[in-house]
């Protein structure tokens, strides 16, 4: 069968390396951007290494304490001094009293250890050298604020959303993968990306969704490194890889006429999605011929 398009492997060399270029930079960037949750999520427990209480802290909250005392317990723990940390967290516990804040010396704490990021020249962040600013702090963490969500959320929506479509685009030309897998694979990372989106403002309102940020965060991942680890190999090193090395097995199996276990899997889930549709049918027809009028009847002698 004829393809009707330009594998990668036949692409021009200027091409290849346009790709190559694009590709590498991305994932360079995809691995700092890792690097970033883990010291941002990764330390809101107080503890290098992303796990799920850094999600519900990062997104419900630590509501046992106020957002001050967990940020300086947490991805703010190496800012500042443990006495210093100790002084503001005690201002805090104290009541955050604007009088206490000069007197104490904690303003000269934020001063020299906060104000140089926390300023009003700073996007995102609170500003430091208002004290409202500092004082709203002081209260219940209650994680992420419905703004901040807003703001991060449609940037990560659009700015993804052209990684996955550019890096989806070249890996479109890639020729060991069906059509029916490089669908798939081309529209899963669109599909995690909504479900992460998606999985923190579900956390926001109940912690049992930390599971599901971390999940789509994986699957992000898994689906970006499969596109991008096979348009490379077939780029540069198709015939060493796919012709003469271990490639050569999944080609094979690929163009066997056997049938797959991809396509068994498939196969028995339409056909368990029939059965399922038909048992949803009679499940809904008997509950509206035999089950709701009884239970009309039920409401209607209670009234009466």
């Amino acid at each position: 069968m004829t393809t009707k398009y330009i594998p990668l492997k036949d692409h021009d060399t200027p091409v290849k390396v346009l790709f190559t270029g694009y590709l590498c930079t991305v994932g360079i960037g995809y691995l700092f951007a890792l690097i970033q949750i883990l010291f941002t999520h990764g330390m809101a427990d107080g503890k290098f290494g992303l796990s799920v209480d850094d999600i519900v802290y990062s997104y419900y909250g630590n509501r046992s304490g106020t957002v001050l005392e967990q940020k300086l317990n947490g991805s703010m723990k190496d800012k500042a001094p443990e006495q210093e940390r100790f002084k503001i967290m005690e201002w805090v516990r104290e009541g955050a009293d604007i009088d206490d804040y000069k007197n104490d010396g904690v303003d000269k704490i934020i001063e020299s250890r906060c104000v140089m990021c926390h300023n009003k020249d700073a996007s995102g962040i609170p500003d430091f050298t208002n004290f409202d600013s500092l004082k709203a702090l002081s209260t219940q963490d209650t994680g992420a604020t419905f703004s901040s969500l807003i703001r991060v959320s449609h940037i990560h929506l659009f700015g993804i959303s052209f990684i996955f479509m550019f890096v989806g685009l070249i890996f479109s030309f890639a020729e060991t993968t069906t059509t029916q897998y490089k669908c798939i694979a081309i529209g899963m990372p669109y599909v995690f990306l909504i479900a992460d989106i998606l999985s923190w403002w579900l956390t926001k309102i109940h912690p049992m969704f930390a599971w599901l940020v971390i999940l789509a965060g994986m699957g992000m991942a898994v689906s970006f490194l499969f596109m991008w680890v096979t348009s490379l190999l077939e780029m540069w090193f198709f015939k060493p890889i796919f012709i003469n090395g271990l490639g050569s097995r999944y080609l094979q199996w690929r163009d066997s006429s056997a049938v797959s276990v991809a396509d068994k899997v498939w196969f028995y889930s339409k056909a368990l999605a029939k059965q399922v549709k038909r048992s949803a049918a009679f499940v809904t027809e008997q509950w509206l011929t035999r089950g709701w009028p009884v239970v009309k009847d039920w409401v209607k002698k209670y009234r009466s």
